[in-house]
């Protein structure tokens, strides 16, 4: 598995022992993690739940008007290098 796999499998088992049902979605150039935050959700948990989304590179929370929030994580994958990266105008 990808380390942006390992990354979005760990945020979602420290979501699912919160409580939450979180689903990972794989994408060409990152894994996303995304999760229904009920109201229930203890105001104690949200701290808890920012430690577990902090591990990602980009975070979120979508609210809607009708009272839905989606908490989302994203982590990209690794870009894969090639042996010419300086481009044409690069010199040693």
């Amino acid at each position: 598995m990808p380390s942006s796999g390992v990354s979005a499998a760990s945020i979602a088992a420290r979501l699912s022992a919160l409580g939450l049902r979180p689903r990972i979605k794989e994408h060409a150039r990152y894994t996303a993690v995304e999760a229904t935050v009920p109201e229930s959700l203890p105001a104690e948990s949200w701290g808890e739940v920012l430690a577990a989304v902090a591990e990602a590179d980009r975070f979120g929370l979508l609210a809607t008007s009708s009272n839905d929030r989606t908490l989302w994580a994203v982590v990209r994958k690794a870009v894969p290098t090639t042996g010419y990266v300086g481009g044409p105008g690069y010199q040693r």
